[in-house]
């Protein structure tokens, strides 16, 4: 299994404040003979949509020696993990939570190009 990531535990506990149930830390994902891991699943109850919200979450800190080669490294995770998400869970919705310095350096300019096409 992957190593958690630096915000890990931050989230995890963001999400449970914000009445998430963590249903798997990891979420452990198929591929042929591969193994992957989202960093968490979770789900809520929507009461007024008498139903159940479902999410993966992908945690990325950035800590590597080039932002542009971690960006690159996050793009690709998340594609890959959105498309074996895609065949066996297509009610879980897949995110990729970054620290806020992060999301205002790397995502509001580049990463928004990228993960709009």
């Amino acid at each position: 299994m992957p190593a958690r990531d630096r915000y890990h535990e931050n989230l995890k506990n963001a999400l449970i404040k914000d009445a998430w149930t963590i249903t798997d830390d990891p979420f452990h994902l198929k591929w042929g003979k591969k193994d992957l891991y989202v960093d968490l699943a979770a789900e809520k109850l929507l009461i007024a949509e008498k139903g159940t919200q479902k999410i993966a979450v992908e945690i990325k800190t950035f800590s590597g020696e080039s932002e542009v080669a971690d960006l690159e490294q996050a793009i690709g995770q998340y594609f890959t993990y959105l498309a074996v998400m895609s065949r066996n869970y297509p009610d879980r919705v897949l995110y990729i939570a970054v620290h806020e310095d992060i999301f205002t350096d790397i995502f509001d300019t580049a990463g928004e190009i990228l993960l709009n096409k």
